[in-house]
């Protein structure tokens, strides 16, 4: 039966001879069996064209001559053998005495061959229309596929391949028509990004030439290709190789983005803290290995929320991102910065050698980030707080050197910011005080556990006590009198200090207005200090009107007092601000000057009224020439300005009579009166106005 379907095969490409006419024959006299054969043969042709060995017929018909060839020949014995019986049973033994017979049979013979000899020819039509239609479709299936296949026969040479395998690896057609696999592969392998793992894994399907292949290969410019292979089989052994290639540049580009948001920070393209976490974990190990230290670092914006508060959170993400940038060039190589979350971030210093190594990476920091940030035409200065924890001493795994860092950094913030300390077991204990503060502080403006202190400003050349200043008390139930350095630092933090300050705000208000009135002093002023979270408020301007308007006190008897560093942190928007407060009425002071910024070119662009020297310089007036100084400078610039100026801290008489000798006029310390009570500081003002009635020359004690 299969040289059966082997001599149709090979019908379809010689002309017809006699053995052909045999063969239909045959499949004409068994006609079920002779089709399944025949649709047998096709599907078995098709296999062999996709496979690369359709167009080698005679191979074909080599390898059916093989296959149970005693069935052609047993059919062929038994057809002899009918013939022969009919001759033998009716047929005359000579023909010649038979003519008339023999012309019957010839003629019957002749009518027969003849139709068969046309049946023949219809089926051969069909045969090769059937064939046809199965090599197109097999064909337009090849090439309509996403990816580019390429056959290989045993001995190396291309068998067959489609378009989009030349499409995807750019190779000139010229060269796959000369079907020499090597030479390809030189083409293809000039492409690929590592040619010798490519190399490595051909040599190893030459060595075991059964195996499959599934991987993926990487291109030079970027490109990435699933490759998969197999074995081709016919006859129970591989007769060549198929190879299919999909391009997954876009899949894999699109993974690895994924995967790279899964570990880093969207807005700074830092690691996060799974990241970081993971990376710390292995640089323990590591560490541990190698008997070497490390340094965990916990980095936070000092008063970021304000900017993010005033400015808006765009501004704020361009300036978190300058901040990484300035940051990441601080450190060494094979050191990791993280953000944290918020305005934190987390570094690594791995093979540290001591205190030392940390602390210089810390310094670098700080100075880094002490220059202006120039954003949408905004100058914004930020430092940062930092607390450092070392292995092994401070903690033997990465929770552990984390929280201690965490704790050195809330340290460093209560102690003043823009600084970095080490973790101590001493933290811990300051830190807990802190984490206390911290909770009964939300409760505290509620329960009514704030006061304020008054603490007067004289001028002495009049003796006149011209202004009172408001200071912020916190009498905790349990803790006593809380001191300002504490607390108000905590207020910022969790922001608090909006609601608080509002509160001083209308309560100095209201009592000056309650002064000026009983006593008659309506010429009485009111300083109120505004911290760096107040004074960028968006409604700032807004709610000074509100108070002033609730508790009837005139505009011009109002002062704001701002510190150089609050004013500096954005100047446009301090610019604005101050002068919408100007054109109120209201006066602005500038706090503690002289131990923030160098630069003075604010001094003539914002509406300022007074320059308060610190307390810092008046201590060491009389015996620091540098302090005398700078006291002596300030002075002289605030009188080219045209401007007030105000002693702070003044409490000798030393200290008293050197600043009258410098025109400084008005003084504010413990030589004239401490911060006191309302009830006090009511004595005081009575007090104040009797003497004033008898010696206006007296100053108040």
């Amino acid at each position: 039966m299969m040289n059966l379907m082997v001599g149709l095969l090979i019908c379809l490409g010689t002309e017809l001879v006699t053995s052909s006419f045999l063969i239909l024959v045959v499949l004409l006299k068994f006609k079920n069996r002779g089709w399944k054969l025949f649709l047998g043969a096709i599907s078995f042709l098709n296999r062999q064209y996709l496979q690369g060995a359709g167009n080698n017929l005679n191979s074909l018909e080599l390898q059916f001559n093989n296959i149970q060839k005693e069935h052609l020949e047993s059919f062929f014995t038994s057809h002899l053998t009918y013939l022969n019986c009919q001759i033998q049973g009716g047929f005359p033994t000579s023909i010649i005495e038979v003519d008339d017979l023999a012309l019957d049979s010839q003629s019957q013979v002749e009518r027969q061959t003849t139709q068969s000899q046309k049946e023949m020819a219809s089926q051969f039509n069909l045969i090769q229309i059937e064939l046809e239609k199965s090599r197109s479709l097999q064909q337009a299936t090849l090439e309509s596929t996403a990816d580019g296949i390429l056959v290989v026969d045993s001995q190396g040479y291309i068998a067959g391949y489609n378009r989009k395998f030349i499409q995807m690896w750019e190779i000139p057609e010229y060269l796959l028509e000369i079907r020499n696999y090597k030479q390809t592969l030189k083409i293809v392998l000039d492409q690929l990004k590592y040619p010798r793992d490519y190399l490595a894994s051909i040599r190893e399907l030459h060595a075991h030439p059964d195996r499959q292949i599934h991987d993926a290969i990487a291109f030079k410019d970027g490109r990435i290709f699933e490759r998969y292979s197999q074995s081709q089989w016919a006859a129970g052994e591989i007769v060549g190789r198929v190879w299919s290639f999909r391009d997954i540049t876009a899949y894999k580009l699109a993974e690895a983005k994924i995967s790279h948001q899964a570990l880093h920070d969207l807005l700074t393209d830092l690691p996060n803290r799974v990241l970081f976490q993971e990376r710390l974990e292995e640089t323990l190990r590591q560490s541990s290995n190698n008997n070497e230290k490390l340094a965990v670092c916990f980095l936070d914006l000092d008063r970021f929320k304000t900017i993010n508060d005033t400015l808006g959170h765009a501004i704020g993400d361009q300036l978190l991102q300058n901040v990484a940038q300035r940051i990441t060039q601080c450190l060494r190589e094979g050191d990791t910065i993280a953000r944290w979350g918020g305005d934190e971030f987390t570094i690594l210093l791995p093979k540290i050698k001591d205190k030392k190594d940390a602390a210089i990476v810390q310094e670098r920091i700080i100075a880094a980030l002490k220059p202006p940030f120039n954003i949408e035409n905004h100058r914004l200065h930020i430092s940062s707080s930092i607390g450092v924890a070392l292995y092994p001493a401070d903690g033997e795994d990465g929770e552990t050197l984390i929280k201690h860092a965490d704790t050195a950094l809330y340290s460093a913030k209560s102690k003043g910011r823009n600084r970095y300390l080490f973790y101590n077991s001493d933290i811990t204990l300051q830190t807990t005080e802190l984490f206390v503060l911290e909770n009964s502080l939300y409760y505290a403006l509620e329960k009514q556990e704030f006061t304020i202190h008054y603490q007067p400003q004289v001028n002495i050349t009049t003796g006149k006590i011209t202004k009172m200043e408001a200071l912020l008390r916190w009498q905790h139930p349990e803790l006593g009198l809380i001191s300002p350095a504490k607390f108000i630092p905590l207020a910022e933090e969790t922001g608090l200090i909006v609601a608080i300050g509002e509160w001083v705000l209308r309560t100095a208000c209201a009592q000056t207005k309650y002064w000026q009135k009983l006593l008659g002093l309506p010429s009485l002023s009111i300083a109120v200090n505004l911290s760096a979270r107040q004074f960028q408020q968006i409604n700032l301007v807004e709610m000074v009107q509100q108070v002033l308007k609730e508790t009837g006190l005139a505009p011009e008897c109002l002062e704001l007092e701002v510190t150089e560093s609050t004013a500096m942190q954005n100047m446009e928007f301090t610019k604005d601000i101050l002068t919408e407060l100007h054109q109120m009425g209201v006066s602005i002071s500038i706090d503690d000057f002289g131990t923030g910024y160098s630069s003075l070119s604010y001094l003539k662009n914002f509406p300022i009224h007074t320059l308060k020297i610190d307390r810092s310089f008046v201590r060491d007036l009389t015996t620091s020439t540098h302090d005398a100084a700078i006291t002596t400078a300030i002075i002289a610039l605030a009188h080219g300005l045209n401007l007030a100026v105000v002693a702070e801290g003044v409490e000798t008489e030393e200290q008293h009579n050197l600043l009258r000798v410098l025109n400084c006029e008005l003084m504010q310390g413990y030589l004239f009166s401490r911060a006191v009570s309302v009830e006090d500081a009511t004595r005081l003002l009575k007090h104040y106005k009797s003497r004033r009635i008898n010696s206006k020359s007296c100053l108040v004690a």
